[in-house]
């Protein structure tokens, strides 16, 4: 395909190099847009799709009054395309924006694929293009010769930290006798089916998934995990950690038994057909057998059929403010701008916010 002369170009087609494509096109520029998937596949994506979640499919708070509820505010009154998207597949998630993973990355990619100012390159990048203005949103699985140019092009190695996916599970096999379904605090409907644990339950919960074994647990052990943290490290941190943190009762009464249970395993809707649910906070490091013999002492699943099992996976960034202009751009490269998670940043919206601003300063 003969590239546009004139055009942008956008390595990555996740989040940020989405929104930054669809951003320059709704200004009137020309985009040459590069993804490697699905001819090159990452080790957690699953399609060769646009904007696809891998994490999660919560962008977290939808409240105007919290940080993430008043970034995607903003967003929206910027015509962020991706939050628009978002919104229209919205499933039920209490008071967290929570979609459809599915349909949400097939309408970006339909979005971006039948714009006449979009050309779409299955390739993968090597070699940062020098003569042309560039934006890298190549995600944190950045491949390794592209991350090799980026370092050569900054002079500085990348920094990383592992962070981790949660296991899924088939909704046909959750046991509803078991689990009620509930919001906290009945906030935003009941979006969620809980499993409540006893005290004994707990206990033997966490034993388990203390003598569980995990993938190389002892290198992972070594690095910080702050906002998404791996089941098995909290359970190592404390006998209540847990029962603080993701398995957390605050808020969910159970209508059974007219008060709350003594922890909570809470499983978010997944798409709009209800098929399967995300077992919400369980990122972990856990061996695939390990994990389906642990959670499935959780009551409600002891035959759990799992779609997917946790994971971790490596994130890339690169050292933002010895190498960034406050415009995303490179201060030794101006032309070339960064976005997305390699740009330093955590978390689906700020993915898109830093894709609509890399493509309004490009």
């Amino acid at each position: 395909m003969a590239k546009l002369r004139s055009s942008i170009v956008v390595i990555g087609s996740g989040l940020a190099g989405s929104e930054a494509a669809l951003t320059i096109a709704a200004l009137g520029g020309f985009v040459e847009l590069f993804e490697m998937r699905p001819t090159n596949q990452t080790a957690v994506h699953r399609t060769g799709n646009a904007a696809e979640l891998v994490c999660s499919n919560s962008l977290r708070s939808n409240q105007k009054h919290s940080a993430a509820g008043l970034m995607k505010q903003e967003l929206r009154l910027l015509e962020c395309d991706l939050i628009q998207i978002a919104d229209e597949v919205a499933i039920p998630g209490g008071t967290s924006l929570t979609v459809d993973r599915e349909a949400f990355s097939s309408r970006v990619t339909n979005l971006l694929q039948g714009h006449p100012n979009i050309r779409i390159r299955q390739e993968e990048v090597v070699a940062i293009p020098g003569n042309r203005i560039c934006i890298i949103a190549s995600r944190p699985l950045t491949s390794s010769a592209l991350a090799a140019d980026i370092e050569r092009l900054t002079g500085q190695e990348h920094l990383s930290f592992y962070d981790a996916i949660a296991p899924v599970v088939d909704a046909e096999i959750i046991d509803r006798e078991k689990v009620f379904a509930a919001s906290r605090y009945d906030k935003g409907g009941a979006g969620f089916l809980n499993c409540p644990l006893t005290c004994q339950e707990y206990t033997s919960f966490r034993q388990a998934l203390l003598q569980a074994e995990g993938i190389f647990q002892h290198e992972f052990d070594k690095l910080p995990f702050f906002g998404c943290p791996p089941l098995g490290k909290l359970a190592r941190s404390g006998l209540e950690t847990l029962r603080y943190g993701p398995l957390r009762p605050v808020g969910l009464r159970d209508p059974r038994i007219g008060r709350l249970p003594h922890a909570v395993v809470q499983l978010r809707q997944e798409n709009l057909r209800s098929d399967s649910y995300n077992m919400v906070g369980f990122q972990n490091q856990l061996k695939f057998p390990e994990q389906e013999r642990v959670f499935r002492l959780v009551p409600g699943l002891e035959s759990a059929e799992f779609l997917r099992f946790g994971q971790m996976h490596r994130n890339t960034f690169v050292r933002v403010p010895a190498l960034l202009n406050s415009n995303l751009s490179l201060r030794k490269h101006p032309q070339v701008f960064l976005a997305g998670q390699l740009g330093g940043v955590e978390g689906y919206v700020e993915a898109m916010a830093t894709g609509l601003i890399a493509g309004h300063n490009a």
